[in-house]
């Protein structure tokens, strides 16, 4: 690891610079999503939780950079939330009526989550803010990339990756890499294995893609239904 940290860290600036250009592209990551949805005329198929969580993530950052008088931390994310709830948008209006009251749930529960964190934080140390935020924000990236994998056995077993965003999923392979080389380039282990971590779990849904179409599942018709056919 400090053989790797040898050779990058002449270059941790612009290594830096790189991340933080891959993660503002990373939010327009949706847009092939997005009009994926629009051709099929239905977001029903797809799973809400990365624009939620795209939304959770970058208002939180914008907090952690307020700590951290980080501005340019602040400017990129309050882009990525602006791009993000047009993405919800989006995603809300070409869902089924039963999917949109799910929805609302949803929005309930990270609105009541965000506000709590957000009250913890103006009333907290902001030294003790900065790691916490950070271990946060860490867990909710790691359970937006790893949360996928729960539906890995349908995939299997379907034989197909209908229902995966792979935009969203590549993009944040590039970004998290990125993020790692830098973490590797300042000597930051923790970030490292917390990068690496996600790295992992984004190339095990990657893998899906290479071996599965993401296709539609051709639903076979009954056995009994072709008897009858060839009987008449």
């Amino acid at each position: 690891m400090d053989g790797i940290s040898d050779l990058l860290e002449p270059y941790s600036e612009t290594i830096g610079k790189i991340a933080g250009t891959i993660t503002t592209l990373q939010f327009l990551s949706g847009i092939a999503l997005l009009n994926d949805i629009r051709k099929k005329q239905s977001s029903d198929v797809y799973p809400v939780e990365p624009f939620l969580g795209g939304i959770v993530l970058t208002v939180l950052s914008v907090k952690l950079g307020q700590v951290m008088g980080d501005q340019p931390m602040m400017k990129v994310n309050i882009i990525g939330f602006a791009i993000n709830t047009v993405f919800m948008v989006g995603f809300y209006y070409y869902a089924s009526g039963e999917r949109k009251t799910q929805i609302w749930a949803k929005i309930g529960y990270v609105s009541l989550f965000l506000m709590s964190c957000i009250a913890y934080a103006n009333f907290e140390d902001p030294k003790q803010v900065e790691f916490r935020l950070g271990m946060i924000i860490t867990g909710i990236l790691v359970w937006l990339v790893g949360s996928p994998l729960l539906n890995i056995p349908n995939v299997i077993k379907n034989k197909s990756t209908e229902g995966m965003p792979f935009p969203i999923i590549f993009a944040g392979q590039l970004v998290v890499t990125a993020w790692m080389f830098y973490a590797f380039s300042i000597r930051n282990h923790v970030m490292v294995w917390q990068n690496l971590l996600i790295f992992v779990l984004g190339g095990i849904q990657l893998s899906m893609f290479a071996l599965y179409p993401n296709t539609p599942v051709k639903k076979q018709p009954p056995s009994g239904k072709k008897s009858s056919k060839k009987n008449n």
